[in-house]
């Protein structure tokens, strides 16, 4: 118990930081009209302001703090110690959440276009690459005790990945305590497997994820008072994307690969669906729709709530699944793993997530090509003239 009091201080030092800080960041959103308004989009009926991430950020910063103190004044295992398997420069990768948390927060503000806004999310990536946070080699699945060497492709790979990681939380970041609760989630899990693996700094960060994401839900969870904002969404992703990174070795198996993805399995999927979604519709990857998990559920007829906790569910389900991955033997793994998958796609197809819910049509009014949604009258008419075509070349 002795060896977890350092990680209980630090989750409660995140958990009230933030639980502090969430009413004066209210406050400053609002001065600053960072602020979600009611729209076609979104669920929320009323102005709710964003930003929450700032809060967020602080729990984390100061958890930070308190696990340096620890170490010096009450001999707490140092998560800032090298490595065992990469040399990595902790204050450098500080500042690739410096830089994520900014570009979140003026993002809140002022609305910056799709390409500045991922420019912001690269360059956070490249500093925490350029601090060393990088998987060099990847054990051989085919032939025992080789390593495929990824030289100069881990920089652009794992750039790639973090960014990756950042999106697939902000994409699913749709219902009041959506986005937080399956950090939280997602973070514990990690935090359970850093532990095992002897990771201190992906425990450290983890546990504090955990504790500010559970405090944040407090005001998040549905009738939200405050969203995260995408300082927050960002913030969230990119966090879970370094500590499953910390949490491997710089050689790493394909499974320890997997295990986060896994975990992370619901966002992903979501993003996935979204991209196959935009491209049937023929329209950018980068266009909004509400095709999300989280809208096609409230189309079931389930509330915010339900919708929300059924999501939780589905997360703690995979949690659980990449945990018995996590001890068992390969064939069991594998098994597993199709389990899951299998359980999830079938999931996403119940829900329609890979149909589109954009499409482009030629207003003949304005001679533009417009995009329609379902709400539109020119989309039932798009669906009708589709039906026709199809019994047309049927008796072809």
């Amino acid at each position: 118990m002795d060896s977890f009091f350092p990680y209980i201080c630090i989750a409660g030092a995140a958990f009230i930081t933030t639980l502090v800080l969430v009413p004066p960041v209210k406050r400053l959103a609002i001065l600053v009209d960072a602020v979600d308004y009611p729209s076609k989009r979104r669920v929320n009926t009323k102005p709710i302001p964003r930003m929450g991430g700032l809060a967020v950020f602080a729990g984390l910063v100061v958890a930070c703090a308190l696990q340096v103190t620890g170490t010096i004044l009450w001999d707490w295992p140092s998560a800032l110690v090298p490595h065992p398997s990469m040399s990595i420069n902790y204050y450098l990768l500080g500042v690739s959440f410096c830089i994520i948390v900014l570009t979140g927060a003026i993002d809140d503000i002022f609305t910056l276009t799709p390409k500045v806004k991922l420019a912001g999310q690269v360059a956070a990536a490249i500093v925490a690459a350029s601090s060393g946070l990088t998987v060099g080699s990847i054990v051989n699945p085919f032939v025992s005790g080789e390593y495929l060497s990824l030289g100069w492709l881990a920089y652009p790979i794992t750039v790639v990945y973090l960014v990756a990681y950042t999106n697939i939380i902000n994409l699913i970041d749709g219902l009041d305590g959506l986005a937080t609760g399956i950090s939280a989630i997602a973070s514990i899990t990690m935090f359970s497997f850093a532990v095992l693996a002897g990771r201190g700094d992906a425990a450290a960060l983890s546990i504090a994820l955990f504790g500010t994401c559970i405090a944040f839900l407090r005001y998040n969870f549905n009738p939200a008072s405050i969203f995260l904002g995408d300082s927050g969404a960002l913030l969230l992703g990119f966090a879970l994307g370094t500590v499953s990174l910390l949490s491997v070795s710089r050689t790493a198996a394909l499974t320890s690969l997997l295990i986060p993805l896994i975990v992370a399995g619901v966002p992903i999927l979501d993003t996935l669906a979204a991209i196959v979604r935009r491209k049937r519709a023929h329209v950018s990857i980068g266009q909004a729709d509400k095709g999300h998990i989280q809208h096609r559920l409230i189309q079931e007829g389930y509330d915010q709530k339900q919708a929300v906790l059924l999501i939780y569910l589905w997360c703690i389900l995979l949690a659980l699944g990449a945990a018995a991955i996590n001890q068992v033997g390969i064939e069991a793994r594998i098994v597993i793993f199709a389990a899951l998958l299998a359980c999830s796609i079938a999931f996403a197809m119940r829900l329609h997530l890979f149909e589109p819910v954009l499409r482009h049509h030629y207003n003949p009014k304005t001679h533009k090509d417009e995009i329609v949604t379902p709400d539109d009258p020119a989309f039932a008419e798009e669906e009708q003239a589709a039906e026709h075509n199809k019994k047309a070349h049927g008796k072809e």
